[in-house]
Order: C-alpha cells, then structure tokens, then sequence
C-alpha cells in the first residue's frame, strides 16, 4: 500500500480541489482542504489516506451513485456524506499547522469584504 501512496499526484488533487472550490465557496471548501493537507501529512495512515484519496476522487471524479443533474438536492447527499465520513474519522490529524494553512489559502481565494459604516 505504501507504494500506491507514493504515486499519488498531488498536483492533479490540487488542481481539482481549487475548481471545486470556485464552485462551492469557502465555507464548503475548508474540509475538502483540511482533508487535502491530511492526506498528504505523512504522520496519516495509509489506510486513513486510501479514504481520503476515495471520498475526494468521489466529489471532483465524474462518477455518482446519484446523479446530482437528474435529482438536485438529493444527488448531493451521497458526496456529503462520504466527506462527513471521511472528515471525522481522519479529523484527529488535522494540527493547527493545517488549519492555519488552510485558512491562509480560504484567504487568498476568498477574501472578506470589509464593511464601513458611512455617517453623513
């Protein structure tokens, strides 16, 4: 297993963890990304990271069990739910390392807007 960890092309995951992320927002976004840097942080498992590696190839992959086009609201429960899955069992590796990096990266994708209030 560990050979098939070492093939892994992270640059392919990124790339389509990013266009997701276009997609969804930041809030939607932070978990697919925590689950990213877990997968590649070598103190994970392989077998935490084979779950990653499938709930993720599930939400950017074009394959569904239920199809999102044919049933909207319905079609997304089956890939929340395997990132739910996924997220709690491997959320005990998720360092505050991780978190502040993700949480950079939401920034420069997703900035605030900063309100003022204009008196006259």
């Amino acid at each position: 297993m560990k050979r098939i960890m070492n093939k892994i092309d992270y640059d392919f995951w990124w790339e389509k963890i990013a266009d997701y992320a276009k997609l969804v927002g930041r809030t939607t976004a932070r978990p697919v990304l925590l689950l990213y840097y877990v997968l590649r942080s070598p103190e994970t498992p392989s077998s935490d990271k084979m779950l990653i590696v499938a709930a993720l190839s599930y939400l950017i992959l074009p394959i569904d069990l239920i199809s999102a086009k044919r049933l909207p609201v319905i079609g997304w429960i089956d890939e929340a739910f395997s990132l739910v899955y996924a997220y709690k069992k491997v959320c005990r590796y998720v360092t505050p390392e991780i978190e502040s990096e993700v949480d950079n990266i939401l920034e420069r994708w997703f900035p605030e807007v900063k309100y003022e209030l204009i008196q006259e």
